[in-house]
């Protein structure tokens, strides 16, 4: 099954950007903090997302962008966990994934801790529709 990483999934809009740190919760499953936003918007993707490394834990750029793409591949693959319940009850989110470990991970546990964060994500959400 096809399943891109268009432009129109990424958040890259610095207005959206400064309102999802701003207005946003966040909760921290280790090595990621996600940080996310329900909108009441017309954008047409059902979730943007914005994958974060800071360089002040991992300090060499090659390696940032190691894992950066082991993350977005990871959330390419399991997208379809989140977008299903968003579908469903017509919801709109903006997402941010910090890494905050020290370490480099495989793309094994990156992909492990990924479809955990969307689970808890759904949850997460779920309890603000209540």
């Amino acid at each position: 099954m096809n399943q891109p990483f268009k432009k129109v999934e990424r958040l890259s809009r610095y207005s959206l950007i400064r309102k999802l740190f701003a207005e946003g919760s966040s909760f921290h499953l280790s090595p990621f903090r996600v940080t996310w936003l329900r909108m009441e918007s017309d954008f047409s993707q059902h979730a943007q997302v914005m994958l974060s490394v800071p360089k002040h834990n991992i300090r060499e750029a090659a390696t940032r962008n190691l894992v950066r793409r082991r993350m977005r591949e990871s959330y390419r693959l399991n997208k379809q966990i989140l977008y299903e319940p968003l579908v469903k009850k017509q919801q709109k989110l903006l997402l941010c994934f910090t890494f905050t470990a020290k370490e480099i991970l495989s793309f094994a546990e990156i992909q492990v801790k990924i479809i955990l964060l969307l689970q808890r994500l759904i949850k997460e959400n779920e309890k603000l529709t209540r």
